[in-house]
This record gives C-alpha cells, sequence and structure tokens, in this order.
C-alpha cells in the first residue's frame, strides 16, 4: 500500500488543491450552497481560518491557516468532501474499487496541499487563486468570477476591484 508523507506543521498555513473525479463536470458551481454549507458546518467544528478560497466547476484552491498546534487538514476535507457528496448521487462510471469503498466517486481521493514558506509564498498563492478563473477562462477579469474570496479581499480594501486588469484574446493581462 502506498503512504503518502503530509507536511506536518502544527498550526501551519497551507494551500490546498482539491478536484473532482470527472474534470468535465460543473457540479462544485452547480451545487455552490451544499458546498458552502458542508464547508462551514466543517469550518464551524473545526476551526480553521480561510485566507483565500476560489471554487471552479471542477476543482477549488484555497488557503488555510490552522490552530496553533493542529495539524488536521487532512479530516477536515475530509468531512468536507463527504458533506458535500452526501446530497448527490453516485458517479456512476466510478470504478469498482470506489464502488467497493462505498465511495461515491464525486471527487479525487487525494488532494494536493503545499506548506507556506514565507510571506513572499502566501502572496503568490493568494494570487494564484484569485487568477485562476481567469486563467482557465470562466471569468474575462478577476471580478467577474462569483465563488471567490477575491470580493473579501476587495471589501476588506487590500486589493482594488480590477486587480489583474482584464485579459485579452491573447490570454494575457490587459492594459
Amino acid at each position: 500500500m502506498t503512504r503518502y508523507r503530509r507536511s506536518i506543521t502544527p498550526g501551519g498555513t497551507f494551500f490546498f488543491t482539491v478536484a473532482l473525479a470527472n474534470r468535465q463536470s460543473h457540479t462544485l458551481t452547480d451545487g455552490i450552497e451544499q458546498f458552502r454549507a458542508a464547508y462551514q458546518h466543517v469550518h464551524l467544528r473545526r476551526p480553521f481560518e480561510t485566507i483565500a478560497i476560489c471554487v471552479l466547476p471542477d476543482h477549488l484552491h484555497a488557503l488555510w491557516t490552522l490552530p496553533p498546534g493542529d495539524t488536521d487538514y487532512a479530516r477536515r476535507w475530509n468531512l468536507i468532501k463527504s458533506g458535500f457528496s452526501r446530497g448527490l448521487p453516485p458517479n456512476p462510471e466510478r470504478s469498482d474499487s470506489k464502488r467497493g469503498k462505498r465511495e461515491k466517486g464525486i471527487w479525487q481521493r487525494r488532494f494536493w496541499e503545499h506548506t507556506i514558506r514565507d510571506e513572499d509564498d502566501l502572496q503568490r498563492h493568494i494570487d494564484y487563486i484569485h487568477y485562476n478563473p481567469v486563467k482557465h477562462s470562466w471569468a474575462k477579469r478577476v471580478s467577474d468570477w462569483p465563488y471567490s474570496s477575491f470580493h473579501r479581499h476587495v471589501a476588506r480594501g487590500w486589493l482594488s476591484a480590477d486587480w489583474a486588469g482584464e485579459t485579452t484574446d491573447a490570454g494575457g493581462f490587459g492594459e
């Protein structure tokens, strides 16, 4: 059996990528209220600080800081994923392995995490999260995507509403 090594940094700050099994699906944004409810439910029972988050149709990115002495982000993600999946029908294309483990096959089993090293690393990941809908062509401007902490950052005065400008047809930043 493969043993995955996770970073153990009590009270650390982590960047996550969590993806659906079907990367063509729009399940996350179609069920955004259900996702928000599952996320909030876990947050209330196992607190953490969400620094930044962006939910796309088939995956999400998040930046969390755990409470001092706490290292258990894996359990939090497990609870969020299962809470969201609970109201959904099983994926008809799920593998025999997932059927055998009574998994619905909505999510990829694993997620990717990165321990934030310093303030520059933190800022790069916040920017990456907020720009992700534009990168994947879901929005022309960062401010157009509704499922992002970008709007909270603007409301708090941390970013301007026109941060990152507008993309051009060539895929770069607008003028």
